[in-house]
């Protein structure tokens, strides 16, 4: 039988329930989910020593929002090969495409989308993403 590639994924929300329910369900799957509360929680693990292939960004935090987030995540070169997924409620088409602009592989949008399949995505995401 063909093992599933099992992913070091890193979810970062001001909403500790949800960063509780997507590392359930992450962790379910056997995936190694670590959760950060905030932007800068985020950026003190990113520049300790972890380096995850799988990287979940809210964009509404208070102190520092997402989109100033993923900008210092790629000013400094932190997780240079992670697949960088907004997981937000953030509908503003320019919020988008200032994400698109920081070179993030997908948007997903919270509200329309159940927690089973933001991560099933995420994973097809990272399968199918061209380095």
């Amino acid at each position: 039988m063909n093992e599933e590639k099992k992913y070091k994924v890193l979810i970062v929300d001001d909403d500790k329930f949800l960063l509780d329910m997507y590392a359930m369900k992450f962790k379910n799957l056997g995936h190694d989910a670590t959760v950060a509360v905030g932007a800068n929680d985020a950026l003190e693990r990113l520049r300790g020593d972890m380096n995850p292939e799988i990287i979940l960004l809210d964009i509404i935090m208070p102190t520092m929002d997402g989109l100033e987030l993923l900008e210092v995540i790629r000013k400094e070169n932190l997780a240079p090969n992670a697949t960088i997924v907004m997981l937000t409620n953030e509908t503003d088409p320019a919020k988008f495409e200032k994400a698109k602009s920081l070179r993030v592989n997908d948007y997903i949008v919270k509200a329309t989308t159940i927690p089973s399949e933001v991560v099933s995505r995420v994973i097809d995401i990272v399968k199918t993403k061209t380095i």
